[in-house]
């Protein structure tokens, strides 16, 4: 993906007329081009001068592995200056969901996931975060589908990398470009308390979902070291303001670790602060990520749910497809 602006101005120093760069900017974002050789639209001059000057894909794919039950698919990607990247499609009956990384690696650090095991070493470009969804575009033309939807929840904080995730929304919804409905579009924060009173002020209807996997300080101080940051008073207080601004449902997603915070005390402390209206938790079963948590049993996680449904909480038990290839929520990590 090339910015449309550097496209732009690369074409007006080659002296062509406007119009050129919407054709290479369809043929990237709409004909999912990987090249200006398979540009037909354009002279063969031109083709070979913007090829000379701009690179219209910034990744390079390293590894691909599909899960055995073929829903789900991980990519390795390389970035331009050797970095490793790594998202995620998940395939269902009636949707595509590609699962985009915001970051080579994350800060944040929860207690449960792979992703910022080894720290973080830069956030990704926009064009890096379009060119994840691109790549699977393609993948899924050849199966004559096409993405339905895209969730910024891979390695990072989105809201840390906050101006280049907005950019990069901003350009799938692009109804000139690739033409993905805003609220086909979710961005997850760990509880980056000013990125999200930002974005309660976006004019994009995107999708918000906080991770939570906690009702208490001290729990979550421990699952969530953001928390000493963004403890949840001040927390809640940014969700209540982004509801009462946007008038749209706000996601918790909340990772069930067995034994942690399934209890009793933390099905108590997360209800009182989830119920109230436009609030929504969803349940996800821990992937495994080695270190000292257990996923729950599926009798386990039922049980939850109808603790929660019983208290008046609205919840979903949420599937993560491609544990068997380190793809499932929590697993995407930073390789060396």
């Amino acid at each position: 993906m090339i910015d449309p602006r550097e496209l732009r101005a690369a074409l007006a120093g080659l002296g062509e007329p406007a119009y050129r760069s919407r054709q290479v900017y369809h043929a990237l974002t709409r004909g999912l081009a990987t090249s200006f050789a398979e540009m037909s639209t354009l002279p063969l001059r031109l083709r070979q001068e913007l090829g000379e000057r701009l690179v219209p894909v910034s990744l390079e794919e390293v590894e691909a592995r599909v899960a055995a039950s073929g829903d789900a698919r991980k990519v390795l990607f390389r970035t331009r200056d050797g970095l490793p990247a790594e998202a995620v499609l998940m395939v269902y009956r009636r949707r595509a969901t590609v699962c985009v990384s915001t970051q080579v690696g994350c800060a944040v650090r929860c207690a449960f996931c792979a992703s910022g095991a080894r720290g973080l070493r830069r956030d990704l470009t926009a064009e890096e975060m379009v060119d994840q969804v691109l790549h699977f575009a393609r993948t899924l033309r050849e199966r004559e589908r096409q993405v339905t939807n895209v969730v910024f929840m891979g390695m990072g904080e989105p809201f840390h990398a906050y101006d280049e995730t907005l950019r990069a929304c901003r350009l799938l919804n692009d109804p000139d470009g690739f033409g993905l409905g805003a609220r086909a579009i979710s961005v997850s924060t760990a509880g980056v308390v000013p990125g999200i009173l930002r974005f309660a002020r976006e004019a994009l209807q995107l999708n918000l979902a906080v991770s939570l996997h906690a009702g208490t300080d001290g729990l979550r101080d421990r699952l969530v070291p953001l928390n000493r940051t963004y403890p949840l008073a001040e927390l809640f207080e940014a969700c209540e303001r982004y509801v009462g601004v946007t008038r749209r449902k706000l996601f918790f997603e909340y990772v069930v670790l067995a034994g942690v915070n399934d209890t009793e005390e933390q099905v108590r402390a997360v209800t009182r602060l989830l119920r109230r209206p436009l609030y929504h938790l969803n349940l996800i079963a821990y992937n495994e990520t080695g270190g000292e948590f257990a996923p729950p049993s599926s009798r386990e996680l039922a049980a939850l749910r109808q603790a929660f449904e019983t208290a008046g909480v609205a919840v979903t038990v949420r599937r993560s497809p491609g544990a068997d290839i380190d793809a499932a929520c929590g697993q995407l990590a930073l390789r060396p």
